[in-house]
């Protein structure tokens, strides 16, 4: 995850836009009307689309067609990414958030309502994943963990109590405004620890910090 730039940060008053990329037509349309409902998004043709507008990638599954379209998408780091599924494997799911893909929706769950606040969720740099994926996540980093434990000089870096807080809040649903007002931080220094926490480990997003804090008992 990196701190919201001002290509990525809405202004007030203004519309976040927002390029469906699907693998049909009528895939497109439907996604494309669905997003014209929500207030505060602009939905802009594919052909707009460019660094700082949120893409928006509906796919059955995660094969390496769609993993190698999410590296192309997030390349520079200025493009931040929703992606829709049918179905996603622990190892795609891994993939995706390796790829910087912070929100996850299910195509099954994907109404109006939620896929604006997918969208300007992304718009502010802040993940969101099924409660479902997420243990899936935690699963799969557990056991890459394990994997790597038995080798010489492993040593599992730390998470400050300030930075488990903020997790843990992260974890429970809080959006940054609720966190900052919740421990009486300025919005900017939750963005300021949530940025140091994932560049120190090197961790894509929100959702990969709170699967590592998961993993590791921080929270």
């Amino acid at each position: 995850m990196t701190v919201p730039n001002s290509q990525t940060i809405p202004r007030p008053g203004s519309r976040v836009a927002v390029v469906v990329h699907a693998p049909d037509p009528i895939s497109r349309a439907g996604a494309e009307s669905q997003l014209k409902q929500c207030p505060g998004v602009e939905v802009l043709p594919e052909r707009e689309a460019r660094p700082g507008v949120i893409a928006l990638l509906l796919a059955d599954a995660v094969d390496a067609t769609v993993t190698g379209a999410l590296r192309r998408l997030v390349r520079g780091g200025e493009t931040r990414v929703v992606l829709v599924v049918d179905q996603i494997r622990e190892g795609e799911l891994l993939d995706a958030v390796e790829c910087g893909v912070g929100t996850i929706l299910w195509r099954r769950e994907a109404t109006a309502e939620r896929l604006g606040r997918a969208v300007l969720a992304a718009s502010r740099g802040e993940g969101d994943l099924p409660a479902d994926l997420l243990g899936r996540l935690i699963t799969q980093m557990g056991r890459l963990q394990r994997s790597v434990q038995g080798l010489p000089g492993f040593s599992p870096p730390g998470v400050s109590e300030r930075e488990c807080d903020v997790l843990r809040l992260i974890a429970e649903g809080w959006d940054t405004a609720e966190i900052a007002a919740k421990l009486s931080y300025s919005e900017r220094t939750v963005k300021n620890v949530l940025h140091g926490l994932t560049t120190r480990l090197q961790l894509r997003n929100r959702a990969h910090a709170v699967a590592y804090a998961m993993r590791e008992g921080c929270i």
